[in-house]
């Protein structure tokens, strides 16, 4: 979907792309507050090598300024514009929270995907991503899932 990602091989299965492993992915996590939700996305982001740590403090300053609580219970925190020289490729993580996290403004998110964006590839993720994530059916079904196959299969 997103033009970054690897094609379906011969048996026309998606591969794991450059930008989204299975490591990336934690499905069924216990709540936790907003700010630990951020670190954690930020976390994976840094455990698969897309960012350094220095990054995480810029997805929480860009949480500071202005949420990224986008609806339909999904979270898709980023850095700010000062953090990208901290971006060493392009990459997303995924965290599942069933019980749900408080963004705020009384809206639990159950989906929080961190991205980080190098050069123009920012931009494009987030349309993406929201492109995906306003079909509260298929928010539902990410929600939902245990497969993290079918993650992957959904955001590439």
């Amino acid at each position: 979907m997103f033009g970054l990602f690897k094609k379906k091989n011969d048996n026309n299965v998606k591969e794991e792309s450059a930008i989204l492993s299975k490591e990336a992915i934690v499905l069924g996590a216990e709540s936790v507050d907003k700010d630990k939700a951020i670190e954690m996305a930020g976390q994976l982001l840094v455990d698969g090598g897309y960012v350094s740590s220095d990054y995480i403090t810029g997805m929480k300053e860009r949480e500071e300024k202005v949420t990224t609580y986008i609806g339909n219970g999904v979270a898709i925190p980023h850095g700010t514009s000062e953090a990208k020289d901290h971006i060493a490729k392009s990459g997303i993580s995924f965290i599942q929270f069933p019980e749900g996290v408080d963004f705020g403004a009384g809206e639990l998110c159950y989906l929080v995907i961190g991205i980080a964006g190098k050069g123009d590839d920012h931009i494009q993720i987030l349309q993406n991503l929201a492109t995906i994530c306003q079909e509260e059916e298929e928010v539902q079904k990410l929600i939902d899932t245990d497969d993290k196959d079918f993650i992957l299969n959904t955001l590439v």
